[in-house]
């Protein structure tokens, strides 16, 4: 099945449907995601909720020196996908949301951690924890939901996405306590 089918299919999920898919899909190297841009689209969430926050974004990936993966989110021009134009400010992208790219230590899968991500303390990203599978053999197709670390808990939220290999890195952005 194309991207673009399993992008539609997944556009029409339910949640438990979401659910089921990313119980099913495939562990992976993070080291795969290292110098790419995914494309990303919402799923899961209700249509009033997307047109206060958006169905189009992208997160970004890249390896640091010290061999650790991370990455940031990107804010798109919220199109019909699939169109991932990024806003931009002073030239740059606007960026958001960074995290590490983790291997869950219960699961093995990959885990997108905000709070490890060098965000403001004061942001409450940092509660953010993204599991991640792969869809296809090669991780260019990845499946996602959004969980938030609570007073010692995991408390899912409706919110799930799908990424899909993009372009290169283009723009290095850095963590906001890391500037």
């Amino acid at each position: 099945m194309s991207a673009a089918a399993v992008r539609d299919t997944l556009l029409r999920a339910s949640n438990p449907e979401l659910a089921r898919a990313l119980a099913a899909g495939r562990t992976f190297e993070p080291g795969a995601l290292a110098g790419w841009t995914y494309h990303g689209t919402s799923l899961g969430l209700p249509a009033w909720l997307e047109r206060l926050t958006w169905k189009t974004f992208a997160k970004a990936f890249v390896r640091d020196p010290d061999t650790k993966v991370r990455g940031w989110n990107i804010r798109c021009e919220q199109a019909t996908p699939p169109t991932w134009r990024p806003r931009t400010r002073a030239g740059a992208p606007v960026t958001f949301g960074h995290f590490a790219v983790v291997t869950d230590a219960t699961s093995g899968s990959v885990l997108l951690d905000y709070g490890q991500g060098g965000n403001r303390r004061v942001d409450p990203v940092g509660a953010v924890r993204d599991p991640l599978v792969a869809l296809d053999d090669a991780a260019h197709l990845l499946l996602g939901r959004s969980l938030v670390a609570v007073a010692g808990r995991t408390i899912a939220t409706p919110s799930f996405f799908l990424l899909e290999r993009g372009s290169r890195v283009a723009h290095i952005a850095r963590p906001p306590r890391a500037r």
